[in-house]
């Protein structure tokens, strides 16, 4: 008769094993690093040629729910996990806890920018929910970062409302080297027409937290009316995109890819996918009502604009020409749910899964980051 052991003892009984091994003295530092989320290797990465038979490669893997990836120089990747864990994988491999992280639903340790100057001054900026005044709340905090841990702590902008969903949290550098930062309107769907609200906008500061003088608004809000923008990046025309998740729940739908101008409404609650309103921007790209992308993180990347879809479970990829967009997907329902896409100076485009957040169906490597040469799209 065979005894299957249950999923839970396994791990107890691993876990006991790597702790009893690392006590002994048998297993390096990084062990357990290397192991659960660096399968592959830096000599992989530095391997892979530019060859259009060349398969996506998963360079990490064992991750829990990851949200961001960012490259520092050389090469090595940060990501954040919405738990509260920021890990950096490459030629190194360190964990890092970051503190105060609430992870409650949708809310956690979510983006992750790098500093124009991070060479200089050392600089990582992170959106994270946390607990104030009794309820839920997201801030961008700013650290100086090394090999041994996260220092000088600085909140760049905090009392950004808070929800066990609808938290935005994307941050990135422009090419005017100021700091954008999505927010979600937290289920106050009137906070996202309140421009005095940080809730439901792009918002736009300096790196030190201080505002830009030509912000449209006196404050830190660049853009307004959004419900949940999860994406943003810029095109090689100085351009930036974004995409928003639509309604939820049973009637989901209309999701958008929106081309975002300094100052511009973007609707939400009053008009959504292809409706119209005065003063109002209209989605470039949007779902319509019987689709849902469940749009995450965006890239731009030989003339593409690519992101994932959570609830599409596709790696999109928007072809922009003039002021068309023509929209295609890739690798429907191979990966499962996608979330985080990013590209290391146009080289490759990388992605996350997003299969342990409780809505996916996790394989036993998942969460994973893989890498995709871009000339796999132009076949």
């Amino acid at each position: 008769m065979k005894h299957r052991i249950s999923k839970n003892r396994r791990v107890v009984l691993i876990g006991a094993t790597i702790l009893l091994l690392s006590s002994a003295g048998f297993l390096s530092r990084n062990y357990f690093e290397r192991r659960f989320f660096e399968p592959t290797g830096t000599k992989l990465e530095q391997g892979l040629k530019s060859d259009p038979s060349q398969p996506p490669q998963t360079v990490a893997q064992n991750l829990t729910v990851p949200w961001e990836i960012a490259f520092l120089p050389g090469g090595d990747k940060l990501v954040t996990e919405r738990s509260g864990t920021l890990k950096r994988i490459g030629g190194s491999n360190q964990v890092y806890n970051v503190s105060g992280v609430e992870h409650v639903g949708e809310g956690g340790l979510l983006g992750l920018a790098i500093h124009p100057e991070f060479a200089q001054n050392r600089y990582i900026y992170i959106y994270q929910t946390t607990k104030a005044g009794g309820g839920l709340v997201n801030r961008v905090d700013r650290y100086r970062y090394s090999e041994s841990g996260l220092s000088e702590k600085f909140t760049i902008i905090d009392n950004i409302t808070g929800a066990p969903n609808h938290d935005g949290g994307r941050l990135a550098f422009g090419p005017d080297k100021l700091l954008y930062i999505t927010t979600g309107d937290a289920g106050q769907e009137d906070a996202a027409q309140d421009t005095n609200s940080l809730a439901g906008k792009i918002l736009r500061l300096k790196g030190d937290g201080n505002l830009p003088a030509d912000n449209p608004f006196g404050n830190a809000v660049y853009s307004y009316g959004h419900r949940n923008p999860q994406g943003i990046a810029w095109d090689d025309k100085g351009r930036l995109w974004a995409t928003e998740h639509g309604r939820s729940g049973l009637e989901s739908g209309f999701d958008e890819l929106n081309l975002i101008k300094k100052g511009s409404n973007y609707g939400w609650p009053l008009i959504e996918g292809d409706q119209k309103g005065t003063g109002m921007e209209s989605p470039v790209a949007q779902s319509g009502a019987n689709e849902t992308w469940a749009p995450a993180g965006l890239a731009y990347l030989d003339g593409s604009l690519f992101f994932g879809g959570l609830r599409g479970e596709s790696l999109y990829e928007a072809t922009i020409s003039g002021d068309n967009v023509s929209l295609k997907n890739h690798y429907r329902g191979e990966f499962g749910r996608l979330r985080a896409v990013a590209s290391d100076s146009g080289r490759f485009l990388y992605i996350s899964t997003s299969n342990t957040d409780g809505r996916g169906k996790p394989s036993p490597d998942d969460d994973r980051i893989i890498r995709f040469n871009p000339i796999l799209f132009r076949n």
